[in-house]
C-alpha cells in the first residue's frame, strides 16, 4: 500500500488540490495527512483517489470532484448541473443584504446551485425568498442546500418570470444570468468547459437574459424596490443604458474585489 505522503507527491498536482481529492477519495482529513504522512491508505480509496486525479489532470474543476464550493462563508453541495459559485458574486449578496427592507420580499433569477438566495435567505431569516431556475436539476441541488443549510426558500421550475403569479412584487430582484457571448474564447477554457453552456452563455451577445429581466423587472419591483443584476467586466455601460431606459433611478455599477465591472443595481422610483 502507498502513504500519504507517497499519493500526494505522486499524484502532480497542487498540495492543496491533492489534498483535497485524498479526503474526497479516502476520508483522511487534512489535518490528519499533516500529521500522519506516513499512514498507509487502503487500496481501495488510493485507487479513487487516482480516478480523481486523472479526472482533475484533465481539467474538470475541482468543485465537482470534491461535490462542494464555500460560498459567503457556507459549503455548498455542486454537480455538473449548475454553475460552481464565484467570490466576485458576493457582491450582489453583500447589496442585498445592505438594501433589503425588513420583512422583504426577494426574487432570486436563475438561482443554480441556490448560493444567492440561501445565502440571503440565511443572513436575514425575515426575508420571503423565491427562487426560479428553468432547469429542474439545478433546481433540485439548490433545494438540496437549502434544506442542508437550514434555509427558508420557496422553488419554482420557471423560464424567467413565467411561473410567478399575476401582480407578485418584490421587494429586490437579484440575478446571476448568463452573460457569456456566444463564441466567447473563455467557454473553451478552464472550469468553464464543464459547467452547463445555459448558465454561462445566452447563445447570443451576452445580453439577451439580461434585457429580458429588465424588461419583466419593471411591473415586479415594489416602490423603491431594487433590481441587482451580475454580469461581464465589460458589459456595465451596456447595462446602465439598459436599466436607465426601462426607468429605473440611482443606477450604479458595483465593482468586485479585482476592481472590475460586476454587479449593476437600479431602483424603481
Amino acid at each position: 500500500m502507498r502513504t500519504v505522503a507517497e499519493l500526494l507527491a505522486g499524484s502532480g498536482l497542487p498540495r492543496l488540490e491533492a489534498r483535497m481529492l485524498l479526503e474526497q477519495a479516502a476520508r483522511i482529513g487534512r489535518t490528519r495527512q499533516s500529521t500522519w504522512p506516513e499512514l498507509e491508505v487502503p487500496e481501495a480509496d488510493a485507487a479513487r483517489f487516482d480516478a480523481l486525479v486523472a479526472r482533475r489532470l484533465a481539467g474538470e474543476p475541482i468543485a465537482y470532484l470534491v461535490g462542494v464550493r464555500e460560498f459567503f462563508g457556507r459549503d455548498f453541495h455542486v454537480a455538473p448541473g449548475v454553475l460552481i459559485p464565484r467570490p466576485e458574486t458576493e457582491v450582489l449578496v453583500e447589496f442585498a443584504l445592505a438594501h433589503l427592507p425588513p420583512q422583504a420580499r426577494c426574487l432570486d433569477m436563475g438561482t443554480g446551485s441556490g448560493a444567492i438566495a440561501v445565502s440571503i435567505a440565511l443572513e436575514r431569516p425575515d426575508t420571503d425568498m423565491t427562487a426560479l431556475d428553468v432547469s429542474p436539476a439545478a433546481l433540485a441541488i439548490a433545494s438540496g442546500n437549502a434544506r442542508d443549510l437550514g434555509a427558508r426558500c420557496r422553488f419554482l421550475l420557471s423560464d424567467w418570470f413565467a411561473a410567478l403569479e399575476a401582480g407578485e412584487t418584490f421587494d429586490l430582484i437579484a440575478s446571476n444570468p448568463p452573460y457569456v457571448a456566444s463564441g466567447d474564447p473563455h467557454l473553451e477554457q478552464g472550469d468553464l468547459r464543464f459547467e452547463p453552456p445555459g448558465a454561462l452563455t445566452d447563445f447570443a451577445d451576452g445580453l439577451q437574459a439580461i434585457r429580458l429581466i429588465v424588461a419583466g423587472a419593471a411591473s415586479r419591483l415594489r416602490p423603491e424596490g431594487w433590481l441587482a443584476i451580475e454580469h461581464g467586466y465589460d458589459q456595465g455601460e451596456a447595462c446602465r443604458t439598459l436599466f436607465a431606459a426601462a426607468g429605473l433611478e440611482r443606477v450604479v455599477t458595483l465593482h468586485d474585489l479585482a476592481g472590475l465591472d460586476r454587479v449593476t443595481v437600479g431602483q424603481r422610483a
